[in-house]
């Protein structure tokens, strides 16, 4: 069969498509490595990698395989039963982040919601009382998902409005700044802290190390959990295979999806003990999660990362094209404040709404993602070559250079 024109599936969005993505501006229709293709024949170079989920590109043959296997083998059983992938992705998932068990789901709103049922759950074992000990403490400009926790978790009017009354229980502090988490986390009532290592959606925010650490000194004295959301930064995203690793902390639960999967919906959540065994039998459940082609398409990202070492060649590429990027600030400095994030999880931080420039690069062939209203992310496969990276910097410099401010 063949592909529709763009005219006809854009039809079919407007008649029948909800409109909570307002009009996507473009149908793709094939994707292979950094590159995917529109329904008119157009080529772009897709650093929005589907918001930070294509780890491996579009396509990748092993993943494709690994995916196929399965499909033709087992797909779902439900959780009343075993299946082997998600036994071996446990594994080795536990391998990177230590002892403890993992829960899986099929997005990082979930996986966050699962964070947050955990805090209850501990807040529960803390206070020995139901409803007494539920405060999380989270960042301001912080993203955590659209579901009711997420949303009650996000400290954002756009994300919250028009939902409320919202769960209760939450208070935010500015990132960074320790004093404020030190006033803000109570020992008695706050179960507790959740945390993005760089906020994505809130405009590419990076936690200082220092505060990572000093945070996790005030957690561990007054027994508040430290949940870690990962969800858009981790899986070898920037350089490390978590970013909290830089900062040398060890989380008491972790939030991840997005790059898991390599473009197979999956959430994961990964606890310590012994936190890991606050998750008792009908506590918790879900239909599909860590279903075996699900869970096959995690273990083939995590085998090309390995056998490609994909986390190698983001530090190696990373200078490079981290350098040609910062020399756009002294390019448009009117334009460009600052190259803002880590590794492969960038943001350009305009003076400008990022939106038309947006529009402007994917018309020049280069796909991106807005951020908090301030920023331009680009959010390469980890696959990107030397090539890719280079020519993301000249279609951006192209693009810029070209722009004018009102």
């Amino acid at each position: 069969m063949a592909a529709e024109s763009p005219d006809s599936t854009a039809e079919l969005y407007a008649q029948h498509v909800a409109r909570n993505y307002g009009a996507p501006p473009l149908t793709l229709v094939r994707g292979q490595g950094s590159k995917v293709w529109d329904a008119a024949g157009k080529c772009y170079l897709d650093f929005s990698s589907g918001i930070a989920v294509n780890a491996l590109g579009h396509c990748h043959p092993v993943w494709v395989k690994r995916v196929q296997e399965q499909a033709a083998k087992l797909v779902h059983v439900s959780n009343l039963y075993r299946n082997e992938p998600q036994g071996q992705l446990a594994a080795s998932l536990a391998k990177r982040c230590g002892p403890g068990r993992v829960i899986f789901c099929n997005s990082g709103a979930e996986a966050n919601e699962g964070l947050l049922k955990l805090a209850r759950l501990h807040g529960l074992k803390k206070s020995g009382v139901e409803g007494v000990c539920i405060g999380v403490v989270v960042a301001e400009r912080a993203f955590h998902g659209r579901t009711f926790g997420g949303m009650s978790a996000t400290p954002q009017e756009k994300i919250q409005k028009g939902f409320r009354p919202l769960l209760s229980g939450f208070s935010a502090a500015p990132l960074n700044d320790i004093s404020a988490w030190d006033k803000a986390i109570d020992a008695k009532t706050t179960a507790a802290v959740l945390l993005e290592t760089i906020q994505g959606e809130g405009g590419v925010f990076p936690a200082d190390p220092q505060f990572l650490r000093d945070l996790q000194k005030i957690c561990r004295d007054r027994n508040v959990l430290l949940l870690i959301d990962e969800i858009q930064c981790g899986i070898g995203r920037t350089g490390k295979f978590f970013a909290f690793e830089y900062a040398g902390i060890k989380p008491d639960a972790i939030a991840m999806a997005k790059g898991l999967g390599g473009g197979f919906p999956i959430g994961a959540i990964w606890m310590a003990p012994p936190h890991d065994e606050l998750f008792q039998a009908g506590s918790h459940g879900t239909t599909f999660g860590g279903g075996a082609l699900a869970a096959s398409a995690a273990l083939a990202v995590l085998e090309v990362m390995e056998d490609e070492k994909l986390i190698e060649r983001v530090n190696h590429q990373v200078p490079v094209w981290h350098a040609a990027l910062r020399a756009l600030v002294s390019m448009r400095p009117d334009l460009v404040k600052e190259i803002r994030g880590t590794g492969y999880m960038i943001g350009v931080i305009l003076s400008v709404d990022p939106v038309p420039l947006v529009t402007a690069l994917r018309q020049a062939g280069l796909l991106t993602v807005p951020a908090g209203g301030v920023a331009l992310r680009l959010l390469p496969p980890l696959t990107a070559s030397a090539e890719e990276l280079a020519e993301s910097a000249e279609i951006l410099g192209h693009v810029l250079r070209e722009w004018k401010v009102a």
